[in-house]
Parts: structure tokens; C-alpha cells; sequence
């Protein structure tokens, strides 16, 4: 994949379009292949900068070494999710942010809210002047890109699958040695894999602890110090992550077609325990699947009902999440080699 403007040219293409083509494109990602990854990106710069941002988010910033990343949740004061980031350094005193599109003005209005008599500043970046691409599976890559610019190659924690981004500005004409698929499928995976959206799973009110524990030791340093927000985080961590609701996989039975919003009910006595906030059309699930929060006393496997507009609409399971094809191999956790370079 090729950042310059032109269009693609992936050593082995993937098929797009239509739900036969989907699958095959969401297969072709899970056995290795690089798709468009759309963030935000915000500037963090001047010599208070990590000190700042030390005290901001839940990660350890101090100790990233140049182009080094790490994610890291951006919390409220009472501890609840403002935003899932991720944090670089280029260089010195100047980092990047980057978070799901649609939300660099939320990051950017929740940093500056606490910056007061601090020497560094905050600062969207222009729209289309990063580019953020997204390889998944497991293959050896090939990158290249032109000489002096600074290319962030950020390893991404998505359960049950192997892969990495890359973020870099436009102008470097970053170029992939592998298949490119579109970003539908880089949807129906994350919701395969279980990774919270901006807006969907991540919405004000959200506590980090009820996506999952992989969310929290990819994004949490319990060792790092105190930063805004820890109390709520460090309290759950030391009861064992116990939280009312957790983010599970909701597949539906063959003829029901789910709908963000629906309602999670318990068959019989019509309790509801959950909404859903993600639908996709998957491969490995064999159609229709969805994520939600379900209430905790509903242990997966487990057989539930869906509710619209207060009708049933049919019956679903809830499941574990990662929900992953076996077949193509995803979900080995084997780390792979991968090479950078001409």
C-alpha cells in the first residue's frame, strides 16, 4: 500500500465487494495483509511536554525512548474513559497522539482543560497530513518509505490476532509489500477481536475495566505514579477487575439481522442485561455478529434474546470474546519477524 496517492498495488490483491468478497477480504487480513486506518492525530510538544502528559495519561510516557509508542487511556477525573490513545515520541520534547477519527478535538479539549502555567502546547494536526495504516496477521513485512522522513512502526494489542501500525506523515510515501483490503474488513475484525471503538464501546460513562483485562495491561503502568483518574482504575485492579458489565460477542441465530441498539435479554423472564454497540458482517462467525456489554452473571456461552422497540426479533448466544477463524490460524499469539527497510 502506497501513501503517495496513487492507487494500490498489493503483491497478491484481496477480493472486494459483496459478502463472498468481505469474507475473503477479512480472511486475507487475518492471514496477513495491510488495510486504511482511520485517526486523528494531535501534536504535544514543548519542554513540559512528557511531564505533562506523565501526569494526564495512564501509561508510563517517561519511559518511551525516540519513535517508541504505547497505548494509553485518557481519563475523567472520576476515573471513567475520555479516550483510548496512543502516545509517541518522535523526538525529545515532541510526542504524537493519535485516537480513532472524529475524536482529536476531544483529546485536544481534555489536555488543554489542566494546562495551566505549563510549557507545552497542544495541537491538532492538519487533516491529511498523517496517515495511519493498519497490518494484521501474521506475515513478514517489507516497508519502505522516503529518506529523512519519521516513519512510527506501533505494535497494536488486538486480541487473539498478531499486528501492527504504522503512522507516518503523508509526505513520506510509506509503501507495504503486502495485500491491501479495505476498511470494512478492518471493522468486522476488530469487533472479531474484541477492540473497543471510540463512540461505540468507548462512550462517556465507560469504565476501562469492563472491556476486558488484555484493555488494561495494554494501557495501564500501575507503576508509573499518579496521573488523573488512576483511583478509580487502581481500585477495581486490586478487587480483580470485578465490574457490573463486561464486553462480550453476540452472535445471533441464522435469519436474525441485529441492529446497534438492540437489547440483550435473558430468555424467559425478560430481563434485560445488555445493548449492543457494534454489528458487523463477519466471516469467521458466519454472518451477522455483534459486540455488546452484557451483565456480568451471563457466563458465555450462553443463550440469549434479542428485543428492538420492545419486540423480540430472535434468539443469539453470547460468547467470549476473541471470536477468531481457526482454519486461517488466527489467534496463535506466535510472534513474527518483521523487517523494515528498502
Amino acid at each position: 500500500m502506497d501513501t503517495s496517492g496513487t492507487p494500490p498495488t498489493p503483491d497478491t490483491p484481496a477480493t472486494p465487494g459483496g459478502d463472498e468478497g468481505g469474507h475473503a477480504a477479512q480472511r486475507q487480513l487475518r492471514r496477513g495483509a495491510v488495510a486504511p486506518l482511520a485517526r486523528d492525530v494531535v501534536i504535544v510538544e514543548g519542554p513540559d511536554a512528557e511531564t505533562y502528559l506523565q501526569g494526564q495519561l495512564s501509561a508510563n510516557v517517561a519511559a518511551l525512548a525516540p519513535e517508541e509508542g504505547t497505548w494509553s487511556l485518557l481519563l475523567e477525573p472520576t476515573g471513567k474513559v475520555e479516550a483510548w490513545l496512543r502516545v509517541s515520541r518522535l523526538g525529545g520534547d515532541t510526542f504524537v497522539i493519535d485516537v480513532d477519527a472524529g475524536y482529536g478535538p476531544v483529546v485536544v479539549k481534555r489536555l488543554t482543560r489542566f494546562l495551566l502555567r505549563t510549557a507545552a502546547t497542544v495541537t491538532p494536526a492538519p487533516e491529511g497530513e498523517w496517515v495511519a495504516l493498519a497490518v494484521r496477521g501474521p506475515v513478514e513485512v517489507g516497508l519502505d518509505h522516503d529518506a529523512g522522513a519519521t516513519v512510527l512502526t506501533l505494535g497494536t494489542p488486538w486480541p487473539g490476532l498478531i499486528g501492527w501500525d504504522v503512522l507516518a506523515p503523508a509526505s513520506a510515501h510509506v509503501r507495504l509489500s503486502v495485500p491491501t483490503v479495505g476498511a470494512d474488513a478492518l471493522e468486522a475484525v476488530r469487533v472479531e477481536c474484541g477492540v473497543p471503538a471510540m463512540g461505540a464501546e468507548l462512550v462517556p460513562g465507560t469504565i476501562a475495566a469492563e472491556v476486558g483485562q488484555w484493555f488494561i495491561d495494554a494501557s495501564v503502568d500501575f507503576a508509573k505514579g499518579c496521573y488523573v483518574g488512576q483511583e478509580l482504575v487502581a481500585r477495581i485492579d486490586s478487587r480483580g477487575g470485578n465490574v457490573p458489565r463486561r464486553l462480550r460477542a453476540v452472535v445471533p441465530a441464522a435469519g436474525v439481522l441485529p441492529e446497534v441498539g438492540d437489547e440483550v435479554v435473558v430468555p424467559g423472564d425478560g430481563k434485560v442485561v445488555g445493548t449492543l454497540t457494534s454489528v458487523v458482517d463477519s466471516q469467521a462467525a458466519g454472518g451477522p455478529l455483534a459486540l455488546g456489554y452484557v451483565g456480568r452473571a451471563v457466563d458465555p456461552p450462553a443463550p440469549v434474546r434479542l428485543r428492538r422497540d420492545g419486540h423480540d426479533i430472535g434468539a443469539a448466544e453470547v460468547r467470549a470474546l476473541p471470536v477468531v477463524d481457526e482454519v486461517d490460524g488466527a489467534g496463535s499469539g506466535t510472534p513474527v519477524p518483521v523487517s523494515l527497510g528498502p
